[in-house]
């Protein structure tokens, strides 16, 4: 089993849903039963594959690539078929994994107008090759393509199944995605040209950069337009204006799959590309990266302050969460990364559980209008406690996943890299702990006013509020399971990336002032003179 896995797991997980696609293609549009049949057993037997891949995972060597593949794909312009999971990767990949079949098993009996089972199941599963993969790839080349299939699917979704201003958001998605990969693209191109290396390959692009291929003002302009490609993507503070309009008017399912596992792709670019490639550019556009995430904290929170929309507010909540993330991304540290990939899964589970919420209400009430909404708990209160467990996750309560997505970022602040200007991280810190306050502010008001009190009086004899149905308990009980799970053991995320995070970064960031600085060439970028001494004093006070 092994051996199969080594040489076809990572291409069975990631080609099965295209295959499954395929096979529905053939099957005619009045067959709704056996689509929806084929698209679930297709989620299951990747899900299925992933379990065998996680079983067969040696989580003693998690900074190794491993069922690694690599083959000539494109030869003519040196791009190879090259695939392999890490410790970076494994859990976004298992998130992945989960969600798409909860999201199928969750849109069971209620398909959004149009009614047509078919197409939307379809993207599904494309949208689904597009995530493994790109959370596989380690070629430029195949991770751009795998980066760039799921933005089709996801435009045709909020086009089509949108709300009434579907088309001016999924526009709007589609032109700022779409100039952002631009920019990644350029800036991909040129790392290949300027280091003249032969390949495409993540481990062949950072050789060649460690050996002199790259003058660093080129690193830096490099390094500038993947901040701006895989920042939009994210979305970062100013670039996150699509993500409002697109969750707002994206189908419920839609908005999970974008919140749960599409903003990772930005995010994990950073950690993958971005930083192990060009470490001496991420040192000098650290600052930047700090301070556009903090800003996105505070504005992402007082955002959501002024929301009357529950939809709404939830997705201007990813913004502040992902602005947790992006700041334990720019300490450069493994403690900060190590929090940021935590931040993804937690994301990922808990705000994907609320636009789940969400649409569920929605299906309800027929609004979302949180001044027309209450006493949730009366009506449907099994639906009531379970909101309320995913606001005190979001908020950050000890004991939920939430906790160990935020805590851990803002505390990196206190201690960034060699080269990062400490005192500066550390008014980040201040900043990002007073971001927490405003989230329990606003997620506390949201829960006040949908779940507490006594149901309006034009809901209150409506026999279509029910309480949790059969489908939603099956979907949401995993992802409830592992907020619980992992907010009282965080290891089960920790252990497996740690190893992964500390081999992705350069010993310059992390090194002491001496002799082994001086051997490992660190230079000026990270705080060391030509011999070896620290410039920073202040930073190595901090440290």
């Amino acid at each position: 089993m092994e051996n199969l896995l080594d040489g076809w797991g990572i291409t069975l997980a990631t080609f099965s849903p295209l295959v499954g696609a395929a096979v529905m293609m053939l099957i005619p549009r009045e067959r709704e039963d056996r689509h929806k049949m084929v698209a679930l057993v297709t989620s299951l037997w990747v899900a299925f594959v992933g379990v065998l891949l996680l079983l067969s995972f040696d989580l003693d060597h998690t900074d190794r690539l491993q069922f690694a593949v690599d083959r000539v794909w494109i030869d003519v312009i040196s791009s190879h078929y090259s695939v392999g999971i890490d410790g970076m990767s494994l859990p976004l990949i298992l998130l992945t994994m989960l969600v798409v079949p909860a999201c199928i098993v969750y849109s069971w009996n209620h398909f959004p107008e149009p009614t047509n089972p078919k197409a939307f199941l379809i993207l599904i599963l494309i949208l689904e090759t597009g995530m493994i993969g790109t959370f596989v790839a380690q070629d430029l080349v195949l991770f751009f393509v795998f980066f760039e299939v799921v933005l089709l699917p996801m435009f045709f979704m909020i086009a089509v199944w949108g709300g009434e201003d579907r088309r001016y958001a999924s526009l709007k998605f589609f032109l700022f995605t779409l100039f952002g990969s631009a920019l990644m693209l350029v800036s991909f191109l040129a790392l290949f040209f300027l280091t003249g290396a032969e390949t495409f390959t993540f481990t062949g692009l950072a050789d060649a950069v460690a050996h002199g291929g790259v003058s660093r003002t080129a690193q830096l302009w490099i390094f500038g337009g993947m901040f701006l490609g895989f920042g939009i993507k994210v979305p970062m503070f100013p670039f996150h204006t699509w993500l409002p309009d697109a969750h707002t008017q994206a189908p419920t399912v839609g908005s999970v799959i974008l919140a749960a596992v599409l903003l990772k792709l930005g995010t994990y670019g950073f950690i993958r590309i971005a930083i192990p490639i060009l470490p001496e550019a991420a040192v000098a556009w650290a600052p930047w990266i700090g301070l556009l995430a903090v800003v996105g904290i505070i504005y992402g929170a007082l955002g959501c302050l002024a929301q009357t929309d529950m939809k709404r507010l939830i997705a201007f909540s990813s913004v502040a969460h992902m602005g947790f993330v992006m700041l334990g991304i720019a300490t450069l540290t493994d403690f900060g990364i190590n929090a940021a990939i935590m931040g993804m899964v937690a994301h990922g589970l808990i705000t994907g559980m609320l636009f789940f919420l969400a649409g569920s209400v929605k299906e309800r009430y027929h609004t979302l209008e949180i001044s027309r909404l209450g006493g949730l708990l009366v009506q449907a209160p099994r639906m009531g406690w379970i909101f309320g467990l995913c606001a005190m996750a979001s908020l950050g309560l000890p004991g939920l996943a939430g906790f160990w997505g935020e805590f851990p970022a803002i505390l990196s602040a206190y201690n960034p890299a060699n080269g990062v200007p400490v005192e500066t991280f550390r008014t980040y810190m201040v900043v990002a702990a007073l971001g927490t306050v405003l989230a329990a502010g606003y997620l506390l008001w949201l829960l006040q006013r949908v779940a507490f009190g006594t149901p309006p009086s034009e809901f209150a004899d409506d026999p279509h509020i029910t309480d949790t149905t059969k489908h939603e308990w099956i979907s949401w009980a995993p992802l409830l399971a592992l907020i619980v799970a992992i907010g009282i053991y965080p290891n089960l995320v920790f252990r497996v990336t740690d190893g992964a995070v500390d081999a992705s970064l350069t010993p310059c960031l992390t090194v002491e002032a001496g002799e082994e600085a001086e051997v490992l060439g660190c230079g000026e970028a990270y705080g060391f003179d030509d011999h070896g001494s620290e410039v920073d004093d202040e930073h190595a006070a901090g440290n």
